[in-house]
């Protein structure tokens, strides 16, 4: 029987004909499916870079106003508390310094209560933070320290900041998720500016809105606006706020229980501090309905008490008693409660000013006395206690580490970071900032979603 080759040369070219075809469309697809994944990386990558200068340019922006406004601000009081410590009579004028800041913000037609609060609430909703907020923070901390009331710088920095932010990104249309985050890059460059602390203030604006939640999207905005505003503050002449501790302990066991015991009396301080703040102010504001009369008795009461204590040391900031505690290693037993006392009596009344500086005033000289009689060296207690008081009344210990070493040095820092932990924990859910939400619990691994105390 003959076999038909060419019938089966036929099929044989046939299918090599067809394989060729099917692996040439093969490595054709599988070409196309590289193009369409490399493409999509591509695009991707480029959207991180766009959104990365984007940020850069709006945090440089951002900072650089903030640097000097907040520049000008600090000189601003720094100048009045020259001006008071030299005319000691401007105290007795505090009560009309008092009405004047009333009066400024009924005539811009904003409420008394818009403040830092407000600024916290806006990063977590649709609110926006007034432009008049700006100007009006900023004259009326500088009346408060001017006639001698006691208060601090931050609470004007974070609603000058949050002004700013808010501010740039209505000119720069930006949505409003950019807008939570161009806030934040407000707050931490004015915080940056007034304090010289610029990873505090990223770490700050970053972890201060949610306990428990940190905005990580923040972190490259929020870093080159505290950056650029810190740099702005040195060109200006600004010294940022540094210590050289004389003694620093050795890591032992013995020391780490004496820092966790006064890191544990500070949690108890910190919400001494918080309830004295808001009790003081809803008494006085249940007492005293009129805001008129409110803060002329309220500027009346911090003259009489001044002049009952025989010492300015409690009115204004109080730096001098803060170096006082942590470089010599002396304060007065009674002095965190006399500023306590001094403290919620100006910002209850109404006057305008910050409540971080008095915590540095309240925490130095409480540990400069406790940790003393526990054992440890005064001056490094009064550090301890500065940064364990801070922790417990913002509750954001990560920040209050980094304020540690910014502030004070690396060395040492295990015990500072001993004292941020046990003060954050025992201080429960008290705070400053009534609008702060506390996202997990404290004690264990459970979602919450409260304001604090």
């Amino acid at each position: 029987m003959e076999i038909d080759t060419s019938y089966i040369r036929d099929k044989i070219i046939l299918s090599y004909c067809f394989l060729f075809y099917a692996v040439n469309a093969v490595i054709f697809l599988n070409k196309t499916k590289l193009k369409i994944h490399f493409i999509r990386k591509a695009t991707s990558a480029c959207g991180y870079v766009v959104t990365f200068c984007k940020w850069v340019l709006i945090a440089f922006l951002t900072g650089a106003v903030g640097g000097l406004i907040g520049s000008a601000f600090d000189k601003s009081v720094e100048l009045v508390t020259g001006l008071n410590t030299r005319n000691s009579w401007l105290l007795y004028l505090l009560p009309v310094g008092g009405v004047v800041i009333v009066l400024l913000y009924q005539i811009s037609k904003i409420p008394d209560e818009t403040g830092t609060n407000h600024v916290i609430d806006s990063i977590r909703s649709d609110k926006g933070v007034p432009l008049l907020l700006a100007p009006l923070i900023f004259i009326s901390t500088v009346i408060t320290h001017l006639f001698g009331g006691s208060a601090g710088r931050e609470g004007a920095a974070l609603q000058l900041g949050g002004s700013i932010g808010s501010q740039v990104g209505k000119i720069l249309h930006l949505d409003e998720k950019d807008m939570h985050l161009v806030i934040m890059c407000g707050m931490s460059g004015v915080f940056a500016s007034l304090f010289g602390t610029p990873l505090t203030a990223t770490l700050f604006a970053m972890e201060v809105i949610s306990v428990g939640v940190i905005y990580y999207s923040g972190i490259v905005p929020c870093i080159v606006s505290s950056l650029t505003a810190y740099g702005v503050s040195i060109l200006f002449g600004i010294s940022p706020i540094r210590f050289n501790l004389k003694t620093v302990p050795g890591l032992s066991v013995e020391n780490i229980l004496r820092v966790a015991g006064l890191a544990a009396l500070c949690a108890v301080v910190s919400i001494l501090f918080c309830l004295a703040m808001k009790g003081t102010e809803k008494f006085l504001k249940k007492f005293f309905k009129n805001q008129y009369l409110r803060i002329i008795a309220g500027g009346a009461a911090i003259i009489l008490l001044t002049l009952l204590v025989g010492t300015r040391d409690y009115n204004g900031i109080g730096i001098s008693v803060i170096d006082g505690a942590i470089l010599d290693g002396a304060a007065r037993p009674e002095a965190f409660l006399l500023k306590i006392v001094f403290t919620a009596v100006t910002i209850g009344a109404g006057f305008k000013g910050g409540e971080i500086v008095p915590t540095l005033f309240i925490g130095s000289t409480f540990g400069c006395v406790a940790g003393g009689l526990l054992g440890l060296d005064s001056g490094f207690a009064a550090a301890v206690g500065l940064v364990a008081l801070f922790c417990g009344v913002v509750n954001c210990p990560i920040a209050s580490f980094i304020l540690s070493i910014e502030l004070f040095g690396a060395q040492g820092m295990v015990l500072f970071a001993v004292a941020c932990a046990v003060s954050y924990m025992l201080s429960g859910y008290y705070g400053l900032y009534s609008s702060q939400k506390i996202m997990y619990s404290k004690l264990k691994a459970e979602f919450i979603n409260i304001n604090t105390k």
